[in-house]
């Protein structure tokens, strides 16, 4: 790192569908400060709500920002997929008044934490033991579904930016072709996401209601896992035991995809909340089951990331490497 940017202030940002978390940092990816998580309805873009963060934190003003944004970054123009912002990175560096703006994708930057996560931030469900210097899978579920993973080189890893979460959803057993067929009345195209996801849980309600010949509105997708986790309802847990097979197809799916014998970490907000719940679903046993290459996922280690915001430190490393 040049001398001139040597004990700058600096900003990070994990700015998903519902909130926009935030720390600060000096030369130290490994050290945040200042975390704070905040709701990205209240605000109409990413400028005023750092702003917000800033006077409510007491943060330094940052002379660098790196935002990890739940969307894809092609260009100047940043839509997120699942909330309203709709802003120009350079119009956003001009009105926050920094020498540099980096964006990059939210699972991008949660990959690039993958190597930095301790034994604690990390747990394992199920068998298998990677492999040193292989293929790392990351999917995750939270208001969307994310999807990247790590590939080595001979320089370290390299992370894969990508838009996994739309591929089309794919069933693996006749039940789950009757939810396809149910929500296919309402969606043309019935991504992964429509269904393994915040958002995707209510269609995945309603759908399972009626196959279980269950009348009356969906809750919401927080009192579906409540209910499922407190109350032990025979309906929600249906819907998340499923939700957490489907997770487990588009796991195995994506880590032969890649051949991950390095491991597949699960993030997002989702799967960390189920606990043990998660533990005892069918989501591993979905994992292995693949026909020929079954034995080939048995030996590939599946984590859940416990660390709080992983997607902050990755955020940081990349823009210390950029």
């Amino acid at each position: 790192m040049p001398n001139d940017q040597r004990n700058l202030p600096r900003l990070v940002a994990d700015i998903g569908g519902t909130n926009a978390r935030f720390a600060t940092f000096f030369d130290n990816a490994a050290t945040l400060s200042n975390e704070c998580s905040m709701s990205c309805d209240r605000y109409a873009g990413p400028v005023e709500t750092i702003e917000a963060y800033l006077t409510e934190t007491n943060a330094p003003r940052p002379r660098e920002i790196v935002m990890a944004v739940a969307t894809p970054v092609t260009g100047d123009r940043i839509k997120l997929t699942n909330n309203h912002w709709d802003f120009s990175i350079e119009a956003t560096r001009q009105g926050l008044r920094v020498d540099r703006l980096l964006l990059l994708n939210d699972f991008t930057a949660l990959a690039l934490s993958l190597p930095h996560l301790t034994s604690a931030q990390q747990r394992q469900v199920g068998s298998g033991q990677a492999v040193s210097k292989a293929a790392i899978a990351l999917i995750g579920a939270g208001t969307g579904l994310g999807v990247s993973g790590l590939l080595p080189t001979k320089d370290g890893y390299v992370p894969i930016e990508g838009e996994g979460g739309h591929v089309g959803f794919s069933p693996a057993n006749p039940r789950e072709t009757e939810i396809l067929r149910i929500v296919w009345r309402e969606f043309s195209h019935v991504s992964a996401e429509r269904l393994i996801s915040g958002i995707g849980l209510d269609p995945l309600y309603r759908a399972i209601a009626e196959l279980e010949g269950v009348s009356g509105p969906a809750p919401t997708p927080a009192l579906i896992t409540e209910r499922a986790l407190r109350d032990n309802d025979p309906l929600c847990c249906d819907v998340m035991n499923t939700f957490c097979a489907l997770l487990g197809t588009a796991a195995a799916n994506l880590a032969i995809t890649l051949g991950a014998r390095g491991g597949v970490y699960i993030g997002g907000g989702i799967v960390p909340h189920l606990g043990e719940f998660f533990d005892r679903s069918p989501f591993r046993e979905r994992f292995e089951t693949k026909g020929r290459f079954s034995d080939y996922l048995k030996a590939i280690p599946t984590k859940v990331i416990l660390a709080e915001y992983p997607a902050l430190t990755g955020a940081a490393y990349a823009l210390l490497r950029d």
